[in-house]
């Protein structure tokens, strides 16, 4: 089954590859409207994430932010397949706009080692796949996926577009190296880290965060660059951006850095979320992990916090409704 999954995505690469990247595009945004009558629950989870994070907007902002956002996901999926091709030294200012860059790009100028950190936000790719194509030697930490054959294709095919992929389990100690030789390292820094991470505030509701980011600044005193890849309209355009740079004398004077590190960065990457949420992962349960939550063998204890922010029965009824 493994293999069937790996020949189906690898003959749906091979045929998008055929059409223009802004057809593909147009196709991604019908396959999201059939998508919630094939599985309504991602559609519910991602209206009851919305609620949450924006419980002051009417409801018929947040249906058409969640139906917004099923489409970025599946044109982020396009984008997955046909920008690597398409973005070059040669091309990239044709698709891309930067912005509030310049402190960050002296930074990558200046060979020492820097953190990135984004999030599943808009294009998130085009970050890693912009700077490897202008030159910067760029490893981005990952977890692998579970089928093998899939993995081995996209490490591969990254690698031939110069972006080096790091496995997310026991990363640490080459992290450290890479960083002192002066490579950028680049990670998603919105991802539920289970009991073991540590608690930050993101849209007011405490999200389990990874410490790594924030043990590996304060190891190696690299600042983190806190940025994004944003779509402009439903073509090929992009703007790739700065939000925040947290900069090792600011930690330094924190009684407690690590968890002000990762409460600063994980407040930039909801800053660039606010300025157009409808590109956010809203399917992505954030907010899975609850402190003081325990849990054995995958099952909730009784008593413990439910695995998601969810509203109330109204608001259910809305989100089963098909997309518009």
């Amino acid at each position: 089954m493994a293999w069937l999954a790996y020949v189906g995505v690898r003959a749906i690469f091979a045929i998008m590859q055929m059409f223009p990247i802004d057809w593909n595009l147009r196709t991604a945004r019908i396959i999201a409207r059939i998508w919630p009558l094939v599985l309504p629950r991602h559609r519910q989870r991602a209206l009851a994430h919305l609620c949450s994070a924006f419980p002051q907007r009417p409801m018929s902002d947040l249906s058409r932010l969640t139906d917004q956002c099923l489409a970025s996901v599946t044109m982020f999926a396009v984008e997955v397949i046909c920008l690597p091709r398409i973005i070059s030294a040669e091309t990239w200012s044709h698709y891309i706009s930067l912005r509030n860059f310049d402190d960050a790009l002296r930074l990558i100028l200046g060979g020492k080692g820097v953190i990135l950190v984004t999030a599943h936000y808009g294009s998130f790719e085009l970050v890693g796949h912009l700077l490897a194509c202008l030159g910067f030697k760029i490893t981005a930490v990952m977890r692998p996926l579970d089928n093998a054959y899939l993995n081995r294709f996209i490490v591969d095919s990254r690698r031939t577009h110069g972006l080096t992929l790091l496995e997310k389990k026991g990363a640490m100690q080459d992290a450290e190296q890479l960083l002192a030789d002066g490579a950028l390292l680049g990670f998603i820094g919105d991802q539920d880290a289970g009991r073991k991470g540590i608690f930050v505030d993101f849209f007011r509701q405490p999200a389990s965060t990874y410490k790594s980011i924030g043990l590996l600044a304060l190891a190696t005193g690299a600042p983190i660059v806190v940025g994004y890849a944003r779509r402009l309209g439903q073509v090929a355009k992009y703007e790739v951006g700065v939000q925040r740079i947290i900069r090792k004398e600011e930690w330094e004077a924190q009684s407690d850095p690590l968890q002000w590190i990762t409460q600063e960065y994980t407040a930039a990457i909801e800053a660039f979320v606010r300025q157009a949420p409808e590109q956010y992962l809203w399917i992505h349960r954030r907010w899975k992990s609850k402190p003081g939550q325990i849990r054995t063998k995958g099952k909730r204890i009784k008593g413990s916090a439910p695995d998601s922010p969810e509203v109330e029965t109204p608001v259910k009824q809305v989100a089963k409704e098909p997309a518009a």
